[in-house]
């Protein structure tokens, strides 16, 4: 695993270096730069890693909200068909390729840690789909020129989760669609939601505690109404 002072500009040859092109258990459709219990990557702990000054590799994993967003979008393409898309924390780039693939008008990718931003792009062009990628925290700006708002697995730590989720639900009330992929973790704000979709998500024992994940689609909730996304209603 190359050393932090090492990589310098080279956030996209540190993720090739540290991956391997394989495709999610959910997802079969999509094919991801991720790490795999061969790679160091992979056996590195959060502690090891900030030693070398690197963040977390989120981006190096198919984590199970965004695997099961990223399944309901494909099965449910007008959900997004001809609609401005923005994929909030985006990781590996698995959703907003996913609305790519599903028809979308445009898709934003936006992701703070630039080794995301790098392998996102490495992602997209291996599937040979158009996202334009954000480095900027968007969470609590005004956001125009978007129709709905997807999400994978925003909901692991405080105080992150209050203040994504207090910003999702000011863009809900505000008309623009936004779900969630989330397997129930603990600072999910279940009284702002309604569940549209579940999913079985095969996962590994290395990132969750249990080889299947039972991982729901939420909606945040408007005020005009509890239809789901283009009329489809919440379960």
């Amino acid at each position: 695993m190359a050393e932090a002072a090492a990589i310098g500009d080279s956030h996209t040859s540190f993720v090739r270096d540290n991956t391997e092109c394989l495709s999610p258990p959910l997802v079969p459709e999509v094919t991801l730069h991720l790490a795999s219990e061969m790679l160091p990557i992979w056996r590195m702990s959060e502690a090891m890693l900030a030693a070398t000054g690197l963040p977390p590799p989120f981006w190096a994993f198919a984590w199970t909200g965004g695997q099961a967003l990223a399944r309901h979008v494909l099965d449910h393409a007008d959900i997004v068909r001809d609609k401005r898309v923005l994929d909030l924390g985006s990781g590996s780039g698995l959703v907003a390729i996913a609305a790519a693939m599903a028809g979308a008008r445009s898709v934003t990718a936006a992701d703070v840690d630039p080794f995301a931003i790098a392998a996102i792009a490495l992602n997209a062009a291996a599937n040979r789909v158009h996202v334009d990628i954000v480095g900027d925290d968007l969470v609590g700006r005004p956001l125009s020129g978007f129709d709905i708002v997807l999400a994978g697995d925003i909901c692991y730590e405080q105080p992150f989760s209050g203040r994504v989720s207090a910003w999702l639900s000011t863009l809900a009330g505000r008309g623009i669609e936004v779900l969630i992929g989330d397997p129930g973790r603990t600072y999910l704000p279940r009284r702002a939601l309604r569940r549209v979709a579940q999913y079985d998500v095969e996962t590994t024992r290395e990132l969750e505690d249990c080889a299947l994940r039972r991982t729901v689609v939420w909606r945040f909730r408007s005020p005009h109404g509890d239809a789901g996304p283009a009329g489809q209603p919440a379960l």
